[in-house]
C-alpha cells in the first residue's frame, strides 16, 4: 500500500500537469525534478566528498541542460548549448576546487556522467512538450513505462523463472520483460486512442514495443549505478518508491527516444 498510493497520486499529479498545465509550468516541474534527482545522484557518486556549499551548487550545474531547455521552442538546440554550458561550468569548479579532492578526475568523470544522465536525458521531458502534440505523446510516455513496470512486476511475480541480469538486478525475469513489453504497448495503445496524435497504431505499436524495451534498460542502468556506490535507493524522499531517480529511471532513456523518433520521423 505504501507504494500503491504514491505511485497512483504521482500519476495523476503527472496527467493534470499535461492537460492543464502551461509549458512554463512544466518546465518549472521537470526542473524542480532535476534538482531533487541531481542531488540524490551527487550524494550517491560523491558520498562524503561534499560541502555543504556543494550540495547545493553541484547539482544546479548537472541540470543546466534543463535550464536552457525553456527556449526549446524559439531554439530547438537549447539542451545541447546547457549540456555544453555545463560542462564548462563543471569545469570551472573543478579548476577553483581541484586541491581539496585527492582525485579531481574522478570529480569530473562522475560529474559528466550526472550532467548527461540527469540533466540531458531530463530536459528531453521539456523538449518533447515543446513539440506540437508533445502534451499527449508524454501521457502516452508515461502509459508506456508505467504500463511496463505494471506488467514486469506482476507477470514476473507470477510467472518468472529464467533470470534477466542476475548480477545487476536478481528480482528481474526474462518473464518479467515480456510482461513489461506487453504493459507498455496496452498502456500506449489505450491512452493514444483517448490523447489523439499524428500517428497510426500501427505506428504506436513498434514505438511502444521500442520504449519499453528503452525504459527496462533505463532501469537497469540505475540499478548498475546504485550496486556501483553500494545503495539500496537513490533516496528515501517518495517512501516505498525510494528517490526520486529510482522514479523516473525508465523515463531518463525512453524520453530521448521517444523525442529523437519523433523529430526524425517529421513531427
Amino acid at each position: 500500500m505504501n507504494r500503491i498510493i504514491p505511485g497512483i497520486l504521482l500519476a495523476l499529479f503527472w496527467l493534470l500537469l499535461l492537460i492543464k498545465g502551461s509549458f512554463q509550468l512544466f518546465w518549472i516541474v521537470v526542473l524542480a525534478i532535476g534538482f531533487i534527482g541531481a542531488r540524490e545522484y551527487c550524494r550517491m557518486v560523491f558520498s562524503d566528498m561534499l560541502y555543504e556549499s556543494d550540495r547545493v551548487l553541484l547539482p544546479i550545474l548537472l541540470i543546466v541542460p534543463i535550464i536552457a531547455a525553456v527556449f526549446t521552442s524559439a531554439y530547438p538546440q537549447t539542451a545541447a548549448f546547457g549540456m555544453m554550458l555545463g560542462l564548462i561550468c563543471l569545469a570551472v569548479y573543478v579548476f577553483n576546487q581541484y586541491s581539496r579532492y585527492e582525485n579531481p578526475a574522478t570529480v569530473v568523470s562522475r560529474g559528466v556522467l550526472g550532467l548527461v544522465y540527469v540533466g540531458f536525458f531530463l530536459a528531453h521531458l521539456v523538449l518533447i512538450r515543446g513539440l506540437e502534440d508533445g502534451g499527449h505523446w508524454l501521457i502516452i510516455l508515461m502509459g508506456i513505462t508505467a504500463g511496463s513496470d505494471t506488467g514486469a512486476y506482476w507477470v514476473g511475480c507470477r510467472w518468472g523463472k529464467h533470470k534477466l541480469c542476475p548480477n545487476i538486478s536478481p528480482n528481474k525475469t526474462v518473464e518479467g520483460a515480456a510482461g513489461g513489453m506487453l504493459g507498455g504497448l496496452v498502456g500506449a495503445v489505450v491512452l493514444s486512442l483517448i490523447f489523439s496524435v499524428k500517428a497510426s497504431v500501427l505506428m504506436i505499436i513498434p514505438l511502444a514495443l521500442t520504449l519499453s524495451i528503452v525504459g527496462m534498460t533505463g532501469d537497469l542502468v540505475e540499478s548498475v549505478l546504485k550496486r556501483g556506490f553500494g545503495v539500496k535507493d537513490s533516496g528515501t524522499l517518495l517512501g516505498g518508491h525510494g528517490g526520486v531517480l529510482d522514479r523516473i529511471d525508465s523515463l531518463l532513456l525512453a524520453a530521448p527516444c521517444l523525442y529523437y523518433i519523433l523529430i526524425y520521423a517529421g513531427f
